[in-house]
């Protein structure tokens, strides 16, 4: 089964779960068998940045001792094989250059979708 995992909004709950529910589903997946991959569109495509850190945050007298490794997490997908791309549109919009990004990231075009589409049994949009 190809399955490809489209994630547009970022951090939702993630410093609940101290990860991102969509990369944790994706990567239970491909335990079981499943060719899962990702793609990072809207606000999401900030996940594939290096260089973020969490640790710190701190409400009142409560502190986040277990913070997300987002950046973390997407290495690993790829180093398992997944393949995580990143719409370039949506990284411009925010400044985010490509030298900042965890390697091996594609980065695709908006007008490259409907191909990639193409090639997964199922798509789904979180």
């Amino acid at each position: 089964m190809r399955v490809l995992q489209i994630i547009e909004s970022a951090y939702r709950a993630t410093l609940e779960e101290q990860d991102d529910t969509v990369l944790w589903f994706t990567r239970a997946l491909r335990a079981a068998g499943a060719q899962a991959d990702v793609l990072l569109q809207g606000s999401a495509v900030s996940y594939a940045v290096q260089a973020q850190d969490a640790s710190g945050l701190r409400l009142g007298a409560w502190q986040q001792v277990h913070p997300p490794a987002i950046a973390e997490e997407l290495a690993a997908l790829i180093g398992s094989g997944a393949r995580v791309a990143a719409i370039k549109e949506d990284l411009d919009e925010r400044g985010i250059a490509a030298r900042q990004l965890v390697a091996d990231v594609e980065l695709l075009g908006r007008k490259s979708l409907a191909g990639l589409f193409g090639q997964y049994a199922h798509v789904w949009k979180w």
